[in-house]
């Protein structure tokens, strides 16, 4: 369910039309939607869709929804219907995050946090436009990566960094007919497509889980269609005021924070591998580890608590490497040595910067344009932030070579649609703060915080990490008897938790 948002850089990007619920668009027409639907077998790679006998279909959605009777794409939906015809509520959608992440079985994977309530709707998943199995979109193959020489500079790292946006930008704009559809791709869009998916299935309204990009989604969906949404939960969302890169600059304190947490020595041990990195990247495995690259992996690791002794192992190998060592990786960097490796890698990007870059609205991209503010704004990053600073302020995103300007411009979100709110107190992604800002941008939302360093709280048990009961109760309580909390809440730190 959680994508890794310090790869992708998805921290949460959406747009969003008309600044209170007078403003909502009109809901999509059934009639026109309907008659294109037809369930048959899912793809022969959804596996775990077919063993759980899911069905698929494909809903014809305008590319343009402003010129409903123009070009069209298509949806790609799965269903698994409702267990318990007479407790049946309605359809459940969610998102998985990213942005860039696949859907079409996200809604199947929450099935054993959602218990019971799983069995009083029919579980909906769907791949968002342009992405997956929902008309998609691909840039230019991506050149083979350069291995990092013997020796380097911080301005010779940053200035690589420079030169892969801007021939990511130039690939996906250039390619196929991209040029057509990227402007459409927004997150938006992405809500429009879920209301016509609504309409599509016949019903009055839909209910909705999202994480991190998908939790601003679900936000953006209230907005525009206020009266069709049923039971919302977003978890672990974003400042509706914050621009994209002001959004990423923000992660960095909070896992500067947590990184202090460990004990002392891993702080030490972590700023001096960073130093000797920024001159000779480290070998490991045949593999050279430059600072930008043990950055991105020591903030993948930093994110939940549970993922502290990987965090660890990471360092004492990567010591060892950089005093000479022959080092055969543990699990952790050998599976960060793979990614790193894999000629994918560049490609599985690509769905980010899509959404990163055609988005318009909240957050208001806000990417500089001028590689200099971001060697200026890293450089002053290092005081205060040694080990994250660098690598949050200096992220220069393909968005800043992207050429054109959004379609549509965003207002701010306001409205006061019932929903529940979820967010971990220590996320180190997307920090606490921006969730209460969304909070109190929701005048009818309660939130549900979890005292825990993680980015997401709900179902966390799932995916092997520490569940958090009193936020699972919650969820699941709402979704299934429509119940909010009277107030909002904190969960205490869950036992068996660091």
């Amino acid at each position: 369910m959680r994508v890794a948002s310090a790869v992708t850089a998805g921290l949460g990007l959406v747009a969003l039309l008309g600044g209170s619920v007078a403003a909502a668009e009109r809901p999509a027409s059934p009639d026109r939607l309907r008659k294109t639907l037809g369930w048959g077998p899912c793809s022969a790679g959804q596996k775990e869709l077919n063993a759980a006998g899911a069905q698929c279909a494909k809903v014809t959605v305008p590319l343009d929804h402003a010129d409903p009777g123009g070009r069209t794409i298509e949806i790609a939906v799965s269903r698994i219907k409702a267990k318990s015809p007479g407790k049946r509520r309605g359809i459940l959608l969610s998102n998985p995050g990213g942005p860039g992440g696949t859907g079409l079985a996200n809604t199947l994977a929450l099935r054993p946090a959602l218990k019971d309530v799983a069995d009083r709707y029919d579980l909906i998943g769907f791949d968002p436009r342009f992405l997956g199995e929902s008309t998609p979109l691909t840039c230019g193959k991506a050149p083979r990566p350069t291995p990092p020489g013997a020796t380097t500079t911080p301005r010779r790292d940053f200035e690589d960094s420079v030169r892969s946006s801007r021939d990511t930008a130039r690939r996906c704009q250039e390619h196929g007919d991209n040029a057509t559809l990227l402007p459409h791709a927004s997150t938006r869009n992405v809500a429009r497509d879920m209301d016509a998916i609504r309409a599509a299935l016949g019903e009055r309204k839909l209910s909705y889980y999202g994480i991190s990009y998908g939790a601003d989604l679900g936000a953006v969906y209230t907005q525009l269609f206020p009266r069709r949404a049923d039971r919302i939960v977003l978890d672990s969302s974003t400042d509706p005021a914050a621009t994209q890169y002001e959004l990423f600059q923000r992660s960095g304190a909070p896992a500067e924070a947590a990184l202090r947490g460990l004990d002392g020595q891993v702080g030490a041990d972590v700023r001096a591998l960073l130093a000797q990195a920024e001159r000779h990247p480290i070998a490991v495995k045949g593999q050279r580890l430059n600072a930008p690259v043990l950055r991105m992996i020591l903030k993948q690791l930093v994110q939940h608590e549970e993922y502290d002794p990987q965090l660890l192992s990471v360092v004492a190998d990567v010591k060892k490497a950089a005093a000479g060592e022959e080092v055969e990786p543990g699990p952790a960097l050998a599976a960060m040595l793979e990614l790193l490796s894999s000629p994918e890698l560049a490609d599985s990007m690509v769905g980010g910067a899509i959404f990163m870059c055609g988005d318009g609205g909240w957050p208001a991209g806000g990417w500089p344009k001028n590689p200099a503010t971001y060697w200026k704004n890293m450089q002053r990053s290092r005081a205060a932030q040694p080990v994250f600073g660098p690598y949050v302020n200096g992220m220069i995103a393909p968005c800043a070579f992207w050429r054109g300007e959004p379609r549509e411009a965003g207002t701010e979100i306001g409205n006061d649609v019932p929903l529940l709110m979820l967010q971990a107190r220590h996320d180190n992604n997307v920090p606490y703060e921006g969730a209460l800002a969304l909070h109190a941008k929701l005048t009818a939302s309660r939130l549900v915080t979890a005292d825990i360093r993680s980015h997401g709280v709900y179902g966390r048990g799932i995916e092997g990490l520490t569940p958090v009961p009193c936020a699972d109760r919650t969820v699941n309580t709402y979704l299934r008897d429509g119940k909010l909390p009277a107030a909002d809440r904190t969960c205490a730190k869950p036992e068996g938790s660091r």
